[in-house]
């Protein structure tokens, strides 16, 4: 039941808070929208109310809402079929003489078209999707804070220490070393000292119980705070925490809560030190001892090689990744109102960032496409977050909301980035498209949209293949 449920109710409420957004806006400014699907294909449940028919259909794997358009027959292939020919007949039952067609024999004003309205609400429209669902992964970053409170590191220990752009300028630093003071003050928790590091302007001072060391920020070829921040990590046992199913860790045996003890003979410590002989040891198999209730295992595992970044060096390529999370070691402290405002919209940013971050990585080949996942692999998440609580299951909701966002906005013509494009390039030259030409505009974006679904379902089922 939880395999049926759970993707329903992930995919359900992004899709339905996103075309919400274009149904409430187009309405707003008056365009006749007759029909807001949940899905494609055959309807599965149909119900008329007002002008607007709302539609639960087979495919839930997307939707749509129908607006009335001079350019009908354009885009009729993608959204259940042109308005004059799917009309309805006299002797339907479900025949409304007073109705706009389909419902009824009366034309739609010209004034209700999409294209009669002025071009900023035409852009108010096509972005309000996309707006509802950065709202809904706000919203939801929000709540979590303000209900689960924010997770805090309660140590100070560090266990890694990595270059800055290729420079070892925390190189006074050990792991094993205890943080004290960042900038002058005292700190308690890990989240402390990279909260101070991030507020950091023209220089960060880090102080451990054996050294310290300063970082200019404002000298020509200075790093960022950030980049000080992300290349200090805190001290974890080389425990494994939860595996992700098809992975080399997974495939091999290794269980949540195994110690890892020896890699190769050599005796494993921490978490860091783990991380950097696998991802020393791409493609390599890897002989494995870890430590469990029942005694110690022997395994061996061929880590899986993929484009990143060598934690010793800093420097980009392939380096081995087993499929394991660390251990959690955060425990919640309560936040009042605002923290939780603010933890959210930093949420909300971090996932935004995110996805960009990646696309870019994709479209500068630093990440693979062999890594982009579909439908299937988006349930199997939804499943193992329900599985694993509710606080994880809201924020895959929260991040795939926000995800669909971001990627709405690309401009590909079937999407609504390219919808943008294509209407202010229309508003620029003066005059519309022709009704061929936008065809096959759309057409083309709807290919290359099919293009990208057909790779990520052969990445699903090579992975389920492989599980």
């Amino acid at each position: 039941m939880l395999a049926l449920l759970a993707p329903i109710l992930v995919f359900g409420i992004v899709i339905f808070v996103h075309e919400l957004g274009h149904f409430l806006a187009a309405k707003s400014v008056g365009v006749y929208a007759p029909r807001f699907s949940i899905g494609f294909g055959p309807a599965l449940w149909r119900r008329r109310r007002g002008e607007t028919e709302y539609i639960l259909a087979a495919f839930p794997l997307g939707g749509y809402v129908r607006m009335a358009s001079r350019h009908d027959e354009a885009t009729a292939f993608m959204e259940g079929g042109s308005e004059e020919k799917t009309a309805k007949p006299e002797e339907d039952p479900d025949f409304d003489p007073d109705a706009m067609i389909p419902f009824g024999p009366k034309p739609v004003p010209e004034h209700r078209w999409f294209e009669s309205k002025p071009l900023w609400a035409r852009l108010y429209i096509l972005v309000a999707g996309v707006t509802m669902n950065l709202l809904l992964g706000l919203v939801v970053a929000i709540g979590l804070a303000a209900h689960f409170g924010k997770p805090v590191i309660p140590v100070r220990e560090i266990g890694a220490v990595r270059p800055i752009n290729g420079k070892p300028l925390l190189a006074a630093l050990r792991v094993g070393d205890t943080l004290t003071r960042v900038n002058g003050q005292d700190v308690r928790t890990w989240n402390d000292a990279i909260a101070r590091i991030a507020r950091s302007t023209d220089s960060v001072t880090i102080e451990t119980n054996r050294a310290a060391v300063t970082v200019s920020l404002s000298s020509a070829g200075a790093p960022s705070a950030e980049d000080v921040a992300i290349s200090i990590d805190y001290a974890l046992p080389p425990i494994m925490g939860d595996l992700v199913t098809g992975e080399p860790g997974a495939k091999a045996g290794l269980m949540a809560g195994d110690t890892v003890l020896t890699i190769n003979g050599e005796r494993i410590t921490a978490w860091a030190q783990m991380v950097v002989v696998v991802a020393r040891s791409a493609g390599k198999p890897v002989a494995m001892q870890v430590g469990r209730a029942d005694g110690r295992h022997n395994v061996e595992i061929t880590p899986r090689a993929q484009a990143g970044v060598d934690p010793v060096t800093g420097e980009r390529g392939l380096v081995g990744k087993l499929g394991a999370y660390p251990p959690d070691l955060s425990t919640r402290e309560p936040v009042s109102a605002l923290e939780a405002v603010a933890g959210g919209f930093r949420a909300t940013w971090f996932m935004g960032t995110s996805i960009i971050g990646t696309v870019s990585d994709l479209v500068t080949r630093r990440v693979s496409v062999d890594q982009l996942g579909g439908p299937i692999a988006i349930t199997r998440a939804s499943v193992q977050a329900a599985r694993s609580g509710m606080e994880n299951l809201w924020y895959l909701i929260a991040l795939l909301s926000v995800n669909v966002a971001v990627l709405n906005l690309l401009p590909i013509p079937i999407l609504d980035g390219g919808q943008i494009l294509i209407n202010v390039m229309e508003s620029a030259r003066g005059t519309p498209f022709t009704l061929k030409t936008r065809e096959y505009i759309l057409r083309g974006g709807l290919f290359f949209i099919l293009i990208l679904f057909v790779l990520v379902m052969f990445n699903d089922a090579k992975a389920l293949l492989l599980k």
